[in-house]
């Protein structure tokens, strides 16, 4: 496994860059994935007015996957515990959902909703105003439906868009309110 820590606006000494990679290892090593990768960036807020200032970042890539936890504390060393406990719990459910989609059966994990007409002079009267404030470009990868809603809880998204690997077709998975999904379908 292979452990990246960097800082920003913040100098990353000796003792901080070991505690770092020793909490991040141990909370990982347990899971026996490899390869592994862990990107882990260490941030100090400079505004006084932020409560909790220390920002703690990993980012683990690993078969195709990854998985994302940012956690924001009052002390460096208590963002990188509270990080790592968060990594646990997030690669336990990694390992249970790649397990689990080779072994369950087939179900109703995705309800579509049909026949939802759009008013689109009114919508795009209301965004006439709004400003696009970030562009991101995607590689849209072809998965499966179970593929894609794995990647997203990992990346703790509440959408997610994807070709669907069978039909060739853009899709687009979305997290509703009640806490089932939903899923756009290119036409």
């Amino acid at each position: 496994m292979e452990i990246q820590v960097t800082g920003r606006n913040l100098n990353v000494s000796d003792p901080l860059r070991s505690y770092a990679e020793e909490k991040i290892g141990n909370a990982v090593k347990v899971f026996d994935i490899d390869p592994l990768v862990a990107d882990v960036v260490l941030q100090v807020e400079k505004n006084p007015a932020i409560a909790r200032r220390a920002t703690c970042q990993i980012t683990l890539s690993t078969k195709g996957h990854i998985i994302r936890v940012e956690e924001h504390e009052d002390d460096m060393y208590a963002a990188i515990d509270v990080a790592a406990a968060k990594v646990v719990r997030q690669m336990r459910k990694y390992k249970t959902k790649v397990v689990d989609r080779k072994t369950r059966a087939e179900g109703e994990t995705i309800r579509e909703t049909e026949g939802t007409e759009l008013d689109l002079d009114a919508l795009m009267e209301d965004l006439a105003n709004d400003e696009v404030v970030r562009v991101k470009e995607l590689e849209f990868e072809p998965l499966t439906e179970e593929e894609a809603l794995v990647k997203m809880d990992l990346l703790g998204h509440d959408f997610f868009a994807y070709t669907d690997r069978d039909t060739n077709v853009i899709c687009i998975l979305y997290r509703r309110e009640e806490g089932n999904y939903g899923k756009i379908v290119q036409a």
